[in-house]
């Protein structure tokens, strides 16, 4: 496995070997020692599976309690995937970094505590498979506004398409005015 430093050191994209023929591919998405090595030395406890239609933006989600590292991979179809650093004593606090996901790429993004995560589905629908440091908490869920100005993300949106969101997305509060963490 590639290990890639983003320009927010601490998110790292992974790039699986993969080893394919007629038949199809194998690829290892997960091992503990190689992880380590990478220096994500974290417990996963809780795997999720999300499917979204082309369009949706989900985010930028986190846990102000609970908090949770994400190791994110898409199974179908494409994202544009979003990682911004919510801590405030950090170099980088306020910054993002995105990469493009895909069934076709097979890369992996490392999110890690302290960090909100987001991502757009570009594709016609896709399947988005991630494993968290921390179980899920309703009530320390919190969500940043995914076109905050101070963030100035680039979320790669289709022309010409509205971003389909949620209710708990069109409630989200400005990185100023919002938790975060020391």
């Amino acid at each position: 496995m590639e290990i890639i430093k983003t320009n927010i050191p601490d998110v790292l994209l992974l790039k699986p070997r993969v080893f394919e023929d007629k038949r199809g591919f194998f690829m290892e998405t997960f091992q503990t020692e190689k992880m380590k090595a990478a220096g994500i030395n974290h417990r996963f406890v809780q795997d999720n599976h999300s499917r979204s239609m082309r369009g949706t933006l989900r985010g930028l989600h986190y846990q102000i309690d609970n908090v949770q590292g994400k190791l994110v991979r898409v199974a179908i179809g494409k994202i544009y995937d979003v990682a911004v650093d919510i801590r405030k004593s950090s170099p980088t606090f306020g910054k993002w970094v995105g990469v493009i996901l895909s069934a076709e790429n097979k890369n992996q993004l490392w999110v890690p505590p302290g960090f909100a995560h987001g991502f757009y589905v570009i594709s016609e629908s896709a399947d988005v498979l991630y494993k968290a440091t921390d179980f899920y908490n309703a009530s320390a869920e919190r969500c940043i506004m995914w076109n905050d100005r101070a963030l100035d993300i680039d979320w790669h949106l289709i022309e010409g398409v509205e971003p389909i969101l949620s209710v708990k997305d069109l409630e989200g509060k400005s990185l100023e005015n919002t938790e975060v963490f020391n």
